[in-house]
C-alpha cells in the first residue's frame, strides 16, 4: 500500500526524546535507546523539552512522571497540543493503580514502572512505533479515498461531485473579498467521430490526453474538473474578463495544435469554450453560474465550433444572453 511498513525502517530513522531531570536516570534510558541504533536525545528541563519538540520532531517521547522539577502531566498536555500524533511513553517508579490509570487517561500511550528491563523498554517502543505507522497508514489510505471519491479514474481531473462543493466555497469567498470567480465550460467538437473511426480505448485516450492539457493550463488555484463525457469545467479563481479570455484562448490553440497519437490511431480534434464571471453585488448560486457558462459555450457551438464566448449579464436584464466570441472580436478588431 505504502512505504509504512515498519521493518522498511531503520532505527535511526526514528527520533526518540528522553525527558528527565536526572542525568543519571536520563542516561539509564538513553543507552539501551542509543545500543538500538535509534535517534535518541534527552534532556533535564521543560524548556529544552518544548525547543527540541518544536524543532526536531520526535517519534516517540519518554518522560518521568516523578521529575521533580517539571510536572509530567503538563508536559504530556503541551505535547498533546503540539504534535498529537506523537507517543508519549511514562516511565515512574510509583507502581501504584491510580497512577497509571491517571497518566493513561491523560494522554499517555503507555507507562513503564521503574526499575525496567532494557529489553522490555525496546519491545514497548518497537510497539509504539508500529502504532504509529498504522496510523501513518491509515492517513494515507483515506487521502488516497479521498482522492478516489473526489477525482475522475479517466482523468484525474475532479469529479462533478466534488467540484460544486469548491466552486460554492470559492463563490462564498469572492463574496467575502470582493473577488471574482469564472466558470469555464469546454466541449471537444464532433467528438462522436472519434468513437466511430476508431474504438471506445482510442476515445477514452483523448480524453486522458485533454485532461492533460487542461492540467498544464491551469494554476494551482483552478478547479478542473470533468463535467461528463467529453465536456470539461474549469473553475478560474481571482480571474478577470482579460484573464479569462486568455485562458480560454490558450487552452483552445493547445488542444488545436495537438496530435492525439494512440499506436496506429491519430487524429487531431478541436474545441470549443464559453465561460461566464461572477458580478460584484449579485447573489447567484454555483448551479446558475455553470448554467451561464454552458449557454455561452451552446452559442460558441452554435457559431461554427472552436472558439470562446462569454456570458455579459450586464446587458441581459439577467434574463436574456448575450455573447460575443473573443477569439472572433479580435479577428475583426485586428
Amino acid at each position: 500500500m505504502s512505504g509504512f511498513e515498519t521493518s522498511n525502517k531503520h532505527p535511526k530513522s526514528r527520533r526518540i526524546l528522553v525527558i528527565d531531570d536526572d542525568p543519571d536516570s536520563l542516561e539509564i534510558l538513553l543507552e539501551p535507546l542509543r545500543w538500538e541504533g535509534y535517534d535518541a536525545r534527552g534532556v533535564t528541563t521543560e524548556g529544552e523539552a518544548h525547543k527540541l519538540i518544536e524543532s526536531w520532531i520526535p517519534h516517540v517521547v519518554i518522560l518521568d512522571w516523578m521529575a521533580q522539577s517539571m510536572a509530567g502531566l503538563r508536559v504530556l498536555r503541551t505535547i498533546r497540543e503540539r504534535l498529537s500524533h506523537v507517543s508519549c511513553v511514562f516511565v515512574s517508579e510509583n507502581s501504584h493503580t491510580e497512577a497509571i490509570i491517571e497518566a493513561l487517561d491523560s494522554g499517555a500511550d503507555d507507562y513503564i514502572v521503574k526499575p525496567f528491563v532494557p529489553l522490555e523498554l525496546l519491545a514497548r517502543i518497537r510497539s509504539q512505533l508500529r502504532i504509529r505507522d498504522l496510523h501513518e497508514q491509515l492517513l494515507f489510505a483515506n487521502e488516497r479515498l479521498k482522492e478516489m471519491v473526489d477525482t475522475d479514474d479517466l482523468t484525474n481531473l475532479y469529479n462533478m461531485r466534488s467540484l460544486y462543493q469548491r466552486l460554492e466555497f470559492e463563490m462564498e469567498r469572492a463574496r467575502r473579498f470582493g473577488r471574482d470567480v469564472c466558470v469555464v465550460m469546454m466541449d471537444m467538437d464532433y467528438f462522436k467521430t472519434v468513437n466511430d473511426g476508431h474504438d471506445h480505448l482510442f476515445g477514452s485516450y483523448v480524453l486522458s490526453e485533454v485532461g492533460k492539457i487542461i492540467r498544464a493550463c491551469t494554476r494551482n488555484i483552478d478547479i478542473p474538473a470533468r463535467y461528463g463525457g467529453d465536456e470539461f469545467l474549469v473553475v478560474l479563481t481571482e480571474t478577470n474578463h482579460e484573464g479569462a479570455v486568455h485562458f480560454c484562448e490558450r487552452l483552445r490553440e493547445n488542444i488545436e495544435k495537438t496530435t492525439f497519437r494512440n499506436g496506429e490511431d491519430s487524429i487531431k480534434l478541436t474545441a470549443s469554450l464559453g465561460f461566464a464571471i461572477t458580478v460584484p453585488g449579485e447573489n447567484i448560486g454555483p448551479k446558475e453560474l455553470v448554467r451561464r457558462a454552458d449557454h455561452a459555450l451552446y452559442d460558441a457551438k452554435r457559431r461554427g465550433r472552436n472558439q470562446v464566448s462569454y456570458y455579459k449579464p450586464e446587458d441581459a436584464g439577467n434574463k436574456v444572453v448575450e455573447i460575443l466570441p473573443p477569439s472572433l472580436a479580435r479577428k475583426k478588431t485586428g
